[in-house]
């Protein structure tokens, strides 16, 4: 879905990962995952700690999480993380390596875009790269599903889910009925007013969210960090949108919400935190499609004596 092109095919993908893969109830379904993977994390962060403060680098640590978390919700797998917690290797660095490699080529700028013909010429590559890059995709989802598909045991992973829904619903939303549809419910071609600015219907329109957020004429006191200002709760769904926001907002919001906050609230509650020094943090941006920091976030911590209370007691977010 997040490579489809926009048009019936992606609507039809977000709609069945807003009812199948992102409801409350299959996030519910999967707190286990969470719940295991934040432990992982909180293993690891003290597996080198000593009786006094020690300093660590957060940025791989989230990024192992985020990613064990997806791939066990999606066909039940740990691809980062040490000896048993990996079972095949082989397929491990693989889907590293795809990673990798996607969000490399996910931020570069592609010159064919602002000039159709220089996508001819494809000077940079990038355009044999991502083609390379979206077979390799393919082929490992295909094995993931062809495995589950094959197997005698059923799950509780999305792969399993939407087997199952093509197994009960063969027919729902194919390419046929989704034209059949189109035929009898086309939409006259209109222009869509804003304040002073017209668009065409079907024109793409990127909002410019950083400025949005930090827009004096919609918070008070826009540049410094509040968090007292969404106490009331009321009126600020137009205007904070880190997951963009109406139809095309990121479908793995909840999932993104209930994971920070079991993350962020389990760290705060095992360990003690400290800067490195007493030098702002830098927060310049790198290369890349997520916007990551150009410098690693490191942190100075210890563990609090209920750590271990806490890893073997269940977590409830």
């Amino acid at each position: 879905m997040v490579v489809a092109p926009y048009g019936d095919h992606w609507r039809n993908l977000r709609r069945i990962s807003t009812l199948e893969i992102f409801s409350t109830n299959r996030l519910n379904m999967f707190l286990g995952i969470r719940r295991d993977e934040v432990k992982h994390l909180i293993r690891n962060l003290s597996r080198n700690l000593g009786q006094d403060f020690a300093k660590v680098e957060l940025k791989s640590m989230f990024s192992e999480l985020t990613f064990n978390i997806i791939m066990r919700m999606v066909a039940g797998k740990r691809y980062y993380g040490y000896g048993e917690y990996v079972k095949d290797e082989e397929e491990a660095r693989q889907f590293r390596e795809i990673i990798k490699e996607a969000f490399a080529n996910a931020g570069m700028s592609n010159p064919g875009e602002c000039v159709p013909l220089l996508r001819w010429i494809d000077p940079g590559g990038l355009e044999k790269r991502l083609m390379g890059l979206g077979k390799k995709i393919d082929a490992f989802l295909e094995g993931l599903i062809d495995e589950k598909r094959n197997s005698q045991e059923k799950g509780n992973t999305m792969i399993d889910h939407l087997l199952s829904l093509q197994t009960s619903q063969p027919d729902y939303y194919t390419d046929q009925i989704i034209k059949g549809l189109i035929l009898f419910h086309t939409w006259p071609q209109k222009i869509v007013p804003l304040e002073d600015m017209m668009f065409q219907v079907k024109q793409f329109v990127l909002v410019n969210a950083w400025a949005i957020h930090r827009n004096p004429k919609l918070w008070d006191d826009a540049t410094s960090f509040k968090p007292e200002r969404f106490e009331s709760g009321e009126g600020d769904a137009h205007k904070l949108m880190p997951f963009g926001i109406g139809r095309r907002a990121c479908p793995g919001a909840g999932l993104a919400q209930r994971t920070i906050s079991l993350a962020l609230g389990s760290l705060i509650q095992c360990f003690e935190w400290k800067r490195v020094d007493e030098a702002e943090v830098d927060m310049a941006e790198g290369n890349g499609v997520t916007m990551p920091k150009a410098v690693p976030l490191e942190a100075m911590c210890r563990a609090r004596p209920i750590m271990n209370k806490v890893l073997y007691e269940s977590v409830d977010v």
